[in-house]
């Protein structure tokens, strides 16, 4: 990979085109049918300039010698038959070469875009929370890179080559007709070239901040469309705007920048190929006049020269392209090819499986961000419940996060059955687990797709299994189109348990549950918490809430401060240790109003909490109609 862009060196053309030559590979049959029809075009383009030498010198002779007209006729059909026939052919050939083209171009564009999506599947979460890797920047890196060197391949393969090709061949014949003037043409060319690579170093710099400027406008539109409702809410639509107007301010500036320059450079680089032209000229009428060259050559001097200078002139222009897709086609290799950022996958895989890890003076640090874990241990042990709890912060989803090898310690060591984590294969690892999150994410598609995601070979009656124990079948089937509704038009609570619907569908022995009713309400809560309780039965569960009732059973509980494991313990004893748990419990309490909904609840006036069981949901007609749940 010695071919990465390098930060204080930018990646050549040299380089590009060596890390698009896999990609190149396979379609070398077009590429070699291209250039054969290439040197085809190529010899027919000089055609024009041979036949008016002809036509002029013939005519010429013709008209001072008296001959008979029908001498000139058959020069003149001769003449059509010649600039027909070739015609016909470009337009064969171009219509091949177009076809070709196409076919490389998608196909080329093909290969980039599947390469970059099975590329970035592999990368550690790391990689994605870096500050640069935003969704919007690196959806537009990936977009702009695979456009970007799409048209690099198509400029080259299928413009510059044969516009090469057409210039040498025109200059070969100029030599042959007329070494000074060949050499008048080919003085002109080098200073041609020298000044279009200027020009590419002197934009250069302006096309990379334009590449920043796009990145960044694309990253804060999918910002506004993301926060469009706490944007409104706050009236905050002057700001947003304000900051739209200040970056789009950047982006013209440095656009008229770009242009003013371009245009600068285009009219010298015109200027020197139109002196060309009159020095050509001048030079051939001296000849004429000296009897070293007819007036037909002129004609074909000229001729040729266009066909020299007008393939130049387009090449500035794909010169121009090539040095703009080489800034997004940087961006593009960079996300491709960050080896460092790929996951480490493993190759363990257990046949007895043990759900037991084992955590021992772990530390963590986000990237770009603060530590977040500093020396935790602690033991979740097999088929028990394993509370966390803290304040927003205390890094309680790290751990998770850790525990399911989205991230990789900074120290420490993680086992699992006593193998430790990094060993083991990854895909084995969360094909053995679950999550359920605050808010999950739903995809584009039915509900039906949507909780196969658990376990995509499922059968259908599988599926309503899982929408029932979800308590979401209900409301499933009041939907028009039912299990084929599209997912993204339910709810938030919805939405919610149907990525509870996958858990059980998949039936993981281990659960990780960060908040996961923290999007429902009350009676959808209670639902979930039985449903939930049902799953926890024989399994290894760790249970992330600042619901007491979530908490409250767990077999042990980790209280966490700022990182740390600060308290453990069963609920009895922590709640008697005076500590973080005790103040989180009591400020709990104190929120959900408890004197006031244990006065509620005391029906009789015994000092005893009466409540009736949620018969809407409860089928078993062996629970009691009422809970005592203490005085």
């Amino acid at each position: 990979m010695n071919d990465i862009k390098d930060p204080k060196k930018p990646m050549s053309f040299y380089a590009i085109f060596k890390n698009l030559l896999p990609y190149i590979k396979p379609y070398k049959f077009i590429i070699i049918g291209s250039l054969f029809l290439t040197l085809i075009g190529a010899g027919l383009a000089q055609v024009n300039a041979l036949v008016l030498q002809y036509a002029v010198d013939s005519v010429n002779t013709i008209v001072s010698s008296d001959s008979e007209l029908e001498r000139g006729l058959g020069v003149l059909t001769w003449i059509s038959i010649i600039l027909l026939g070739k015609e016909v052919l470009v337009a064969l050939i171009t219509f091949c070469q177009r076809y070709l083209g196409a076919n490389l171009r998608i196909s080329i564009s093909k290969s980039l875009a599947l390469k970059a999506v099975d590329r970035i599947l592999t990368y550690r979460m790391a990689f994605f929370s870096a500050k640069d890797n935003d969704a919007g920047k690196l959806q537009t890196r990936i977009d702009r890179g695979v456009e970007s060197l799409t048209r690099l391949v198509n400029n080259f393969f299928l413009d510059i080559i044969p516009l090469i090709a057409n210039a040498i061949l025109a200059l070969i014949l100029m030599f042959q007709s007329n070494l000074k003037i060949g050499a008048i043409a080919l003085l002109i060319i080098p200073v041609f070239f020298y000044i279009t690579i200027l020009q590419g170093k002197k934009l250069r710099g302006w096309r990379e901040n334009h590449r920043h400027y796009r990145e960044a406008k694309s990253h804060s539109i999918l910002n506004i469309l993301q926060s469009i409702s706490v944007i409104k809410s706050f009236n905050r639509e002057k700001i947003e705007a304000g900051k739209q107007y200040d970056l789009q301010d950047q982006i013209t500036e440095n656009q008229l920048k770009t242009s003013k320059t371009g245009f600068l450079f285009d009219g010298l680089k015109s200027f020197v190929e139109q002196i060309g032209v009159v020095i050509i000229i001048i030079t051939s009428a001296y000849l004429v006049i000296h009897g070293e060259m007819t007036v037909g050559a002129i004609m074909m001097q000229v001729m040729l020269y266009n066909n020299v200078s007008s393939p130049i002139r387009q090449l500035h222009r794909i010169y121009d392209d090539m040095n703009d897709a080489l800034v997004y086609s940087e961006g593009y290799f960079d996300v491709i090819h960050a080896d460092n950022e790929i996951e480490d996958r493993g190759n363990q895989k257990a046949e007895t499986f043990d759900p037991t890890f084992i955590i021992k003076n772990v530390d963590f640090t986000y990237p770009n961000g603060p530590k977040a874990l500093k020396d935790v241990s602690l033991t979740i042990e097999k088929g028990k419940i394993t509370a966390l709890v803290g304040l927003s912060g205390a890094g309680k989803t790290t751990l998770i996060n850790l525990l399911d090898k989205f991230y990789t310690p900074d120290s420490g060591t993680i086992t699992l059955g006593g193998i430790p984590i990094d060993q083991i294969d990854t895909e084995f690892l969360r094909d053995h687990v679950g999550i359920v999150m605050q808010k999950n994410h739903i995809f584009e598609g039915t509900i039906e797709e949507n909780i196969l995601y658990g376990r995509p070979d499922a059968t259908h009656e599988e599926v309503i299994e899982a929408a029932k124990s979800a308590y979401i079948y209900d409301q499933i089937m009041e939907q028009p189109k039912q299990f084929e509704t599209l997912a993204t038009q339910l709810s938030g609570g919805q939405q919610q348990r149907i990525a509870i619907a996958r858990i059980f569908l998949k039936n993981p022995p281990i659960l990780f549950l960060d908040e996961p009713t923290a999007s429902l309400d009350a009676i959808a809560t209670e639902q979930i918490k039985n449903s939930i309780d049902a799953i926890k039965k024989n399994r290894t569960v760790v249970i992330i809430s600042h619901s007491i009732s979530q908490i409250i059973d767990a077999d042990i509980i980790y209280a966490m401060k700022q990182g740390q494991i600060v308290e453990h313990g069963k609920h009895e004893d922590l709640y008697k240790q005076k500590g973080v748990y005790h103040d989180i419990f009591d400020a709990s309490a104190r929120s959900l109003n408890i004197v006031k909904l244990a006065q509620t609840f005391d029906i009789d006036g015994d000092g005893k909490i009466d409540i009736m069981p949620n018969k809407s949901y409860i089928e078993d007609e062996s629970i009691d109609d009422h809970y005592i749940l203490g005085d």
